[in-house]
């Protein structure tokens, strides 16, 4: 187990499995913690789901264990203690001691069956004693089958498994006897009222053979059908503050269960449920369908929070990853940062102009400045962060006194203090990607630099290459075209020698070649 999870699932039953895939599916990390009761495990069968019916219920669960495990899901088996709530996230105890975290809890511990206290009726439960004909109806059709009236509802469901039987009676157990109306109801469906109450069941071999009444009489059945009190397990619910409500039909309460909306979420954010314990009345496939509702749900509420929480980093690192600090920063953090050698577009611009004074802007670790100064060229390299300076000196200092000599290191930040007006022959600024307003701002600094007769060469990443390999930082706001720097300068004091997109190719982390897209600009100062 890991200390934290995604979603952490309470209950491996068909609602908890299918919540567990579909988040497991949507590449979440889920933890399902089962104890390994399923409120269906008497039975030998199920029905009604399709594709799948008449499947054992352990063959399905085995089957939706190895799909969610497949999907990189892990079960442990044991129960979930408690649950609290810490912070944005939970603290899930288990009963053997360990404690797991999580962003959101789906909750699936389904119901428990409250029968009738009839002896021997819960040895036989999910075998020949039923509840429901959806269930279990065709399996007893055309036998006989007494219904078990321990209250109102009884007569809806005598009258309810007559559709699959005409051997259907009415075994009075503590309940009163039919109204007038209901009594003629039964009458004309053949359904008989027999007084009870029921003593005990008769059982011969392994097969329900009838009811002992408490009259002694015996009542030959083939099966038996109770109405029991469908209770929520709902005690780790409970304890997150959700109450149970009670489930009435006909004005018969017949169970409890958690309200939620109709994706399975409650009224603690949070904590989503699904199955039984949220709906009394629900079958395996029903159930299913809400875990996969509720893990749907609960991946939409996990990319709302994570897109909210990009957001507010986005802007954060937007914010500061240009200060003086978050430089000094990166070039810390590794011994280099950039490649070494001076920038393409530079080499393709430079080679031919005549040497001069020249402005390297953001001079990082001195490559460009080390190429220009050994082609003769003065050069200011100005740069916002000490540490690369101190680097591109020592790169400078390599390369010879003579090119060491040509070089003025200046840290700067030339947003806060610009250079000099009219005083450089080259002004270079190799992907300076700033924020519009900033971008625009030291743009029109670096054109006013520009003596007289002299170029700007403005290099950048393409917007085009947010959609390449070459895992660029993603903020679409700072990558700028060539023609949007040409639509800030003035065509009466500029000449546009090259504005234009110019690929080239590079080897992107995976180790792949690709082509990527730099933006250039190449002006002269009329």
């Amino acid at each position: 187990m890991d200390d934290r999870y995604d979603v952490v699932v309470v209950g491996g039953g068909a609602a908890g499995l299918a919540g567990a895939l579909a988040l497991g599916r949507a590449r979440r990390s889920v933890l399902v913690v089962d104890a390994g009761e399923p409120r269906n495990a008497p039975a030998e069968h199920m029905h009604n789901y399709l594709g799948r019916d008449g499947t054992a219920p352990g063959e399905l669960l085995a089957a939706g264990r190895a799909e969610v495990t497949g999907y990189g899901g892990r079960i442990v088996s044991g129960r979930v203690l408690s649950a609290a709530r810490d912070g944005a996230e939970f603290t899930v105890t288990l009963d053997d001691g360990r404690t797991v975290r999580a962003r959101r809890l789906l909750v699936a511990t389904g119901l428990v069956d409250e029968l009738p206290e009839v002896p021997g009726l819960a040895q036989r439960w999910g075998r020949d004693v039923l509840h429901c004909p959806y269930c279990h109806g065709w399996e007893v059709r055309d036998r006989r089958i007494g219904v078990l009236a321990t209250g109102p509802f009884g007569v809806h469901q005598a009258q309810l498994w007559r559709q699959w039987s005409e051997h259907v009676l009415l075994v009075l157990h503590g309940a009163a006897a039919p109204g007038a109306e209901e009594t003629e109801q039964l009458a004309a469906r053949a359904i008989p009222v027999v007084d009870g109450p029921v003593a005990g069941l008769e059982v011969t071999g392994d097969a329900l053979t009838g009811v002992r009444l408490a009259s002694g009489e015996l009542v030959e059945l083939d099966a038996l059908v109770v109405a029991p009190r469908f209770t929520a397990r709902a005690g780790l619910l409970t304890s997150l503050g959700l109450e149970p409500v009670e489930v009435e039909m006909g004005g018969h309460v017949f169970g409890s269960q958690i309200p939620a909306d109709a994706n399975g979420a409650t009224a603690v954010p949070g904590v989503w449920v699904a199955g039984n314990v949220a709906d009394v009345r629900a079958q395996v496939i029903t159930s299913a369908g809400a875990g996969l509702t509720a893990g749907a749900a609960i991946n939409a509420d996990l990319v709302a929070e994570d897109t909210r929480a990009a957001v507010a980093d986005y802007r954060h690192r937007r914010e500061t990853m240009f200060t003086e600090a978050a430089w000094e920063e990166r070039y810390r953090s590794r011994p280099a940062v950039w490649s070494g050698r001076p920038n393409p577009q530079l080499i393709a611009e430079a080679t031919q102009l005549p040497p001069g004074r020249a402005l390297d802007v953001g001079a990082g670790e001195g490559a460009d400045a080390v190429w220009l100064a050994g082609r003769g060229w003065q050069v200011t390299a100005v740069d916002i962060s000490a540490t690369a300076l101190e680097r591109a000196a020592g790169h400078a200092d390599t390369a010879g006194a003579a090119v060491a000599g040509r070089i003025e290191w200046v840290h700067a930040d030339l947003l806060a203090k610009p250079p000099a007006a009219d005083s450089y022959d080259l002004v270079s600024a190799q992907f300076m990607q700033l924020p519009p307003e900033q971008r625009q701002e030291m743009f029109a600094r670096l054109a006013a630099a520009v003596a007289p007769g002299g170029t700007l060469l403005i290099v950048g990443h393409h917007p085009s290459d947010l959609r390449a390999s070459a895992h660029r930082l993603h903020f679409p706001e700072m990558m700028f075209t060539a023609e949007e720097v040409v639509a800030a300068l003035d065509p009466a004091r500029w000449q546009v020698l090259a504005a234009e997109t110019r690929p080239r190719t590079m080897v992107n982390p995976e180790g792949r070649e690709i082509t990527i897209h730099d933006a250039v600009l190449v002006a002269r100062r009329r």
